[in-house]
């Protein structure tokens, strides 16, 4: 602990040691966010050795399509994901938060928007999730389809001869998942808030 940090006092936040700490995660959105908004993000790229959660309170699209992939770490490491793409993603009171080891401890990444903001929008969102969890109301669903015939979202589709599925108009609510990556063409987080804490609390 340094000099300035040592004589602080009791109730008062040690800045720069906090800056020190967030600014690679926060350096790391604002390329992400600036990424994402340019269409520049490749469903390809190297994720990092740590999932994160993403929850919502509902999310509805124009269509769904997702089949089975495997994304992989720089260490070379494989975690294999349901790649989902969502058309025209409408979320609410969406979380997104990952934990990240620091020298100081556990720093919970934490970012909440909407709420009474108003709804988040997404085009062209593609998540790799290990997990979804939620009450769905799929039209038009296709179980079964080859991954590389799905035409329900425009750009998304698998190798020819894996297993697929897609389907129309997408409503889930409760949504909560496990993901390694989430890309997107263009985001619109209205109530953006951004949270760096020791030991913090996740989405759920």
């Amino acid at each position: 602990m340094s000099g300035s940090d040592r004589n602080l006092p009791e109730g008062r936040t040690a800045w720069r040691r906090t800056a020190l700490v967030a600014l690679p995660a926060v350096l790391a959105v604002g390329a992400m966010g600036v990424g994402m908004a340019q269409g520049a993000l490749a469903a390809s790229f190297a994720v990092s050795g740590t999932h994160f959660q993403v929850a919502s309170k509902r999310l509805t699209s124009d269509g769904l399509a997702s089949f089975v992939q495997t994304d992989r770490s720089v260490d070379g490491k494989g975690h294999p994901v349901a790649l989902l793409g969502i058309g025209n993603a409408r979320l609410s009171d969406i979380c997104q938060a990952a934990v990240v080891s620091t020298p100081l401890g556990k720093v919970v990444f934490k970012l909440t928007a909407g709420g009474d903001a108003g709804e988040v929008t997404a085009s062209d969102l593609v998540i790799d999730g290990e997990d979804l969890v939620g009450d769905a109301e799929f039209g038009t669903a296709q179980i079964g389809r080859d991954a590389s015939a799905l035409d329900a979202v425009p750009g998304v589709r698998g190798e020819a001869g894996k297993f697929g599925l897609q389907a129309g108009k997408v409503t889930v609510a409760g949504v909560r998942s496990h993901a390694w990556s989430a890309t997107g063409g263009n985001f619109r987080l209205k109530g953006l808030k951004l949270q760096v804490a020791l030991e913090g609390d996740q989405c759920f």
